[in-house]
């Protein structure tokens, strides 16, 4: 199979709560955080989702995978592989997988060490991860 080396990605770091989302472009290797979804309605989530891949017609899709800091796999790993899955066979686009062990605590880290306050780094965290989820995969390839 020819792997797309150029073209939009979208990325996800994938929750029970809230959904972070990260953009970015393959052929340029360059990445940003895009937002935040309320995962807390799945059909609601879904369509916020979908009308991301409409808006911005990704080539591809990335999805954090957390696993326990010895490399095993637990239920979240699980309920983000099957997300993964899903995204997939909605929107009929590959989905490459990332470990995303301490992502969220990077992204804790960076957004406190800019000086954002408490609240603002809740809401911005979960893109932010997402943000570091897409970075490691353009960084990989």
């Amino acid at each position: 199979m020819h792997e797309a080396a150029t073209g939009t990605v979208l990325a996800f770091d994938y929750g029970t709560r809230r959904i972070g989302v990260a953009v970015g472009d393959l052929g340029q290797r360059s990445a940003h955080p895009l937002t935040t979804i309320d995962a807390s309605d799945r059909a609601a989530s879904e369509a916020k989702i979908t009308a991301l891949v409409e808006e911005w017609r990704p080539a591809r899709l990335v999805v954090g995978v957390p696993l326990s800091l010895d490399g095993r796999e637990h239920q979240m790993t699980r309920s983000a592989r099957a997300f993964g899955r899903a995204l997939s066979r909605r929107h009929a686009l590959p989905v490459d997988e990332v470990d995303e062990r301490l992502t969220s605590v990077d992204a804790e880290a960076t957004l406190r060490e800019a000086g954002v306050d408490r609240l603002r780094r809740t809401a911005l965290v979960d893109a932010q991860a997402a943000f570091i989820i897409l970075r490691d995969f353009l960084e990989a390839r």
